[in-house]
């Protein structure tokens, strides 16, 4: 699907998708009921009722399919997050062992979750973020940790869990990025769409000689194809709904935000 379609708001990708599937659905009435006359009439009668379960179980089947592979990676992706965060968090916590090294490791923290806020948030929502880019302050914060001179055993056992929390905020990160960049292929958003496409196309069929069965039932379908589809939609990119908060949460408020 268009980039820039699912880079819209909520809202306004809401409006495209029920004008564009209520306009479908009318356009779908309008050419059976002028096609329904005489013998055609007959035909279409033909067609049998018992076919739109089918139709319909089958349509339910692409979209709970592709909607566990969507929400799937909306899950992954909160969990990475959060992960990030409680590693940056632990990594804070165990920095105070160190009352002068600390003063180095807390700006670099700050600058990570900087970074990740204003520049690799925006991109991941765009899908434009990749493993390209290095995240310079976490391995430096890496680096230097590594460089503590601990004085006693506590401080051995902090330096030791440091370095074991920014390894887990540094593949937390990696997660977050892989999961930004996946995808609904092509194939998948044609299947849903030309089923329920298909779909609509046998209720009007069935009732193209009741007007008022066919409006209701048509729109009640063009309905739950129009929800489906932005549901998936709108859960497609993780990072366009799951914000930066958590992160932001866990910035020191030794050294300013940002500083």
């Amino acid at each position: 699907m268009n980039n820039s379609f699912l880079n819209l708001s909520l809202p306004w990708m809401a409006v495209a998708i029920f004008s564009v599937t209520y306009l479908v659905t009318g356009s779908i009435y309008l050419v059976v009921r002028r096609l329904a006359v005489n013998e055609r009439a007959k035909d279409f009668k033909a067609f049998s009722p018992g076919m739109l379960p089918p139709l319909g179980i089958l349509f339910a089947l692409l979209v709970g399919f592709i909607a566990v592979e969507v929400w799937g990676n909306f899950d992954k992706a909160k969990a990475a997050v959060a992960t990030e965060a409680s590693a940056l968090r632990a990594v804070i916590l165990l920095a105070g062992a160190f009352p002068e090294d600390r003063k180095r490791i807390y700006p670099l923290i700050n600058s990570h979750i900087n970074e990740a806020v204003n520049k690799e948030w925006p991109a991941m929502a765009q899908q434009k973020m990749t493993l390209a880019a290095l995240p310079t302050a976490l391995i430096e914060a890496l680096h230097d940790t590594l460089e503590l001179k601990p004085a006693d055993d506590s401080q051995r056992a902090a330096q030791s869990e440091m370095v074991k929390e920014l390894h887990s905020a540094l593949d937390a990160r990696r997660q977050r990025i892989v999961i930004s960049e996946s995808a609904l292929g092509t194939v998948k958003w044609l299947a849903i769409l030309l089923q329920g496409f298909c779909t609509l196309i046998a209720i009007a069929l069935v009732h193209s000689d009741n007007r008022v069965a066919s409006i209701i039932s048509l729109t009640l379908f063009a309905t739950g194809v129009a929800l489906s589809v932005l549901l998936i939609a709108a859960y497609s990119r993780p990072f366009t709904s799951i914000g930066p908060e958590l992160l932001k949460q866990v910035t020191t408020s030794e050294v300013p935000f940002g500083g």
